[in-house]
């Protein structure tokens, strides 16, 4: 079998940028790939295969590294490793998280070319069922390390047999109607204290003794259908989700953060390059401005300048009606509980040689001065407030999957109790069960607390479920404003309008 792998079946793994070798060219990457399974390497193949996935296929293009590459050039570039051999079988994991939605709009319809025109079978790995929805013919749904539900997809998006189906179909977002999201009770077992019968009877609303004494066999229950449930029959399809009633921030409310005309840049080897020009918005108390836009639109370096990781040319930004230093490393221990930062990789954000309870408990401690035994009950709130199992606490970040990290990540945010915490596309890597739990954690904070939130996200489902205010970004300019109705329901701008023909939907539950 060891022979078939990379040959007949390929693996494209959920995070380029880790998986490439830093030190190897684009072009080199792919003819080592083609070298190491005794096929020809030659320039031409090397062309053709990146022509395959949209990549340049130009000399320059080859020379470079992949630091050299945008995010969604990285995932176009693993893919095109992926299909070095022609495998028969692409097995394809997350390879569209954290990507802008023209992005993985262009990847996914590649991956759906190559299934047709080179009769290549797919194995798509994804939390996103918008993504599903628009690739998948079959749909297997995994809980707790088992199979719960199998079928085709259109069948098993609109009539789901398993509890945990409908309740993921419930807790999508959907940014043609802003609704309410609809978290789903309680946690995922953790790997080692799973039950003995049933996995998902404690958070099944169906559950009856039955369940939580026996385990259920997975069985046909129509052509094409399985599923592994005591009660499949009683399962009702997805109610509809509930409209959000959106509330109009007042001008009147306090400012807590102020962004004027800020410009930021990078340096090339070429010089100065301008990435954000002139950007202006105020974030209010209880207020989500959420700021979208593409890969390489700034997005990311906005939000870096604000918390003083990134220095800007020109402008000023205030918190609580003070002016801030640029520079992060100059603003006092105040200014930095107030404004907190949840990165967008917790992989590379998140100490490897700390516990989660380490982690967590370390703004509490040199932000909010607790100690004793209550630092460790306001860690273990925090992490029962992000969903994650108490036994995390003595894990290290490498224990943990992509979405557990980030969760971290977001419970070290809260800890500091900030005034504004900005979110640098923190639900990318979550599924929808977490996600939607994420959201109305801080829509909840957000009302409670007057939490003021700057959302840097791709996903317009997420905007549709927690923002209030919208700034497009378009190559560094904003390029339009205004309520999330107007933006989602009436945008004025031809590229606001492309972004939303590009998101996906799923249509079972518009």
């Amino acid at each position: 079998m060891g022979g078939k792998r990379g040959a007949e079946i390929a693996y494209v793994p959920q995070e380029p940028g880790m998986s490439l070798n830093p030190s190897v060219r684009v072009g080199d990457a792919i003819s080592r790939m083609r070298k190491a399974h005794g096929l020809r390497s030659a320039d031409s193949e090397v062309a053709r295969l990146l022509r395959t996935v949209s990549l340049p296929s130009s000399k320059e293009f080859c020379r470079r590294y992949p630091h050299q590459l945008s995010g969604g050039q990285q995932q176009r570039l693993c893919l095109a490793i992926g299909l070095a051999c022609d495998p028969k079988v692409l097995v394809l994991d997350e390879i569209t998280t954290g990507l802008d939605v023209v992005t993985q709009e262009a990847i996914l319809r590649e991956v759906e070319s190559l299934a047709k025109t080179r009769n290549v079978g797919i194995v798509y790995i994804t939390h996103d069922l918008a993504v599903v929805a628009s690739v998948a013919d079959r749909i297997i749904v995994m809980y707790s390390g088992e199979v719960v539900e199998s079928g085709p997809t259109d069948k098993v998006l609109r009539a789901s047999h398993h509890p945990y189906t409908k309740a993921l179909i419930q807790a999508a977002p959907n940014h043609s109607r802003p609704s309410v999201v609809k978290p789903i009770r309680g946690i995922v077992p953790s790997l080692d204290n799973r039950p003995k019968a049933c996995q998902f009877a404690d958070r099944c609303d169906l559950a009856t003794e039955l369940c939580r004494t026996q385990r259920p066999a997975i069985e046909t229950v129509s052509e094409n259908r399985e599923v592994r449930c005591y009660h499949w029959a009683k399962v009702t399809p997805a109610a509809s989700a509930i409209p959000r009633e959106i509330e109009t921030v007042s001008n009147e409310v306090e400012v807590l953060l102020s962004v004027d005309q800020i410009t930021a840049s990078h340096k090339t080897r070429m010089g100065k390059l301008t990435v954000a020009r002139d950007i202006s918005f105020d974030v209010r108390e209880g207020q989500c401005v959420a700021l979208v836009g593409e890969s390489g639109s700034g997005k990311t370096t906005v939000a870096r300048s604000i918390i003083g990781l990134h220095h800007i040319d020109s402008g000023s930004i205030t918190l609580m009606g003070e002016a801030v230093p640029s520079k992060i490393r100059h603003r006092t221990v105040e200014q930095r509980r107030e404004l907190q930062f949840i990165f967008q990789n917790p992989r590379a954000s998140l100490n490897p040689h700390q516990t989660v309870a380490d982690i967590v408990s370390r703004p509490l401690r040199l932000l909010r001065n607790v100690r004793g035994a209550e630092l460790d009950t306001r860690m273990r709130s925090l992490l029962d407030e992000v969903r994650l199992p108490a036994s995390s606490a003595q894990k290290y970040p490498r224990e943990l999957s992509g979405g557990e990290r980030q969760r971290v990540s977001i419970a070290r945010a809260l800890a500091a109790e900030p005034k504004v915490l900005i979110c640098d596309e923190v639900t990318s890597a979550l599924d929808v069960s977490v996600q939607a739990a994420v959201i109305e954690l801080l829509r909840t904070l957000s009302a409670e607390r007057g939490l003021g939130m700057l959302m840097i996200t791709h996903d317009l489902g997420v905007v549709a479920s927690i923002a209030h205010e919208v700034l497009v970004l378009q190559q560094g300019d904003i390029c339009e404003r205004g309520s999330v109705e107007q933006i989602l329901h009436a945008p004025a701008h031809q590229y606001t309008k492309a972004l939303l023909e590009a998101a996906p939907l799923l249509a079972s539950h518009s």
